[in-house]
């Protein structure tokens, strides 16, 4: 990977971050600039995704007709998380388990057999614990208990994500997992932060750009006590990791997922210049810490180095 300008984060050799994601793509737009900073900082950085995506619709217009993804979508999101790991510099591993897909209607579809979301928690948070033994890192990244949004796939990987935490570090629980590793920090991804959205919406309403959340910010703007997305557990801000000198390589890891992600849409809604200026970070909540820090960070590394 070319040489970057790391500024904003302090040298980070030795120290090592996990995200754990439901999905080939999420990795890419939950965090992605945070992780590719620090690799430029030299930190190691893992991601784990728990299913293949197997499930998942071709959401963007320009690719619905490529006949491989109707053939072997399973085998195209494989290809295309590859290139956005290339893209971020980040290690991978696939935990192995199956998409439960989203399920819709009133009432709403029993999941498919065989589904991540319905394993059995023990099982599930096993490779989590093999790949924490193995690995050893310093941070965890997770979804809310919400999942950061509420796909059984996502509120699943919280759950595993939070138990591996805790088992990985004790000496009496599946010792056939390998030897025993206590994670210093565990963070919840705050990617729908609305303060974020909010912060975007008016930055582009003063620039003269048709903002894409004015409908949203009203209606939150007039019930203020309503969350802006129902869905996100409302964890406040403790961290915010200052990369906008990485947002290039969250879009193109962004774009590498071209069956997901459509280049018109939601995640380039906001024009880079305007992003890096009024919100250069990506946010994060420190939920558990083995270790002594000050709120709020500017570092998932604070009281490690």
């Amino acid at each position: 990977m070319e040489e970057r300008n790391v500024e904003h984060i302090a040298d980070s050799t030795g120290l090592r971050l996990l995200a754990v994601h439901a999905h080939p793509d999420d990795e890419s737009s939950k965090g992605s600039a945070t992780m590719a900073a620090y690799i430029a900082a030299g930190a190691s950085v893992m991601v784990a995704t728990c299913t293949g995506g197997e499930r998942g619709d071709i959401l963007n217009a320009a690719v619905g007709e490529l006949a491989h993804a109707h053939r072997d979508l399973a085998g195209v999101r494989r290809t295309e998380m590859a290139e956005a790991a290339a893209v971020l510099g980040i290690e991978h591993r696939w935990l192995g388990f199956v998409d439960s897909g989203l399920p819709e209607g009133d009432p709403l579809p029993e999941l498919p057999f065989g589904a991540f979301a319905l394993q059995p928690l023990d099982r599930a948070a096993a490779p989590l614990i093999k790949l924490i033994r193995e690995f050893k890192p310093h941070v965890i990244i997770a979804y809310d208990e919400n999942g950061g949004y509420p796909h059984p796939d996502h509120i699943q990987a919280h759950k595993i994500a939070v138990h591996a935490f805790e088992e990985a570090a004790k000496a009496d629980s599946s010792p056939e997992l390998g030897e025993p590793w206590e994670t210093s920090k565990l963070y919840y991804d705050r990617a729908f932060a609305p303060e974020r959205f909010k912060t975007l919406h008016y930055a582009m309403v003063d620039a003269g750009i048709e903002s894409p959340y004015a409908e949203r910010i009203a209606a939150w703007e007039a019930h203020p006590d309503e969350q802006l997305f129902g869905w996100v557990s409302p964890h406040e801000t403790t961290t915010q990791i200052h990369c906008a000198d990485f947002f290039k390589h969250r879009d193109r890891a962004l774009l590498a997922h071209r069956t997901q992600i459509d280049p018109t849409g939601f995640f380039f809604a906001v024009p880079e210049a305007i992003y890096a200026k009024s919100w250069p970070w990506e946010d994060f909540t420190l939920i558990e810490s083995a270790v002594p820090t000050t709120l709020p960070e500017t570092d998932l590394f604070a009281g490690l180095r």
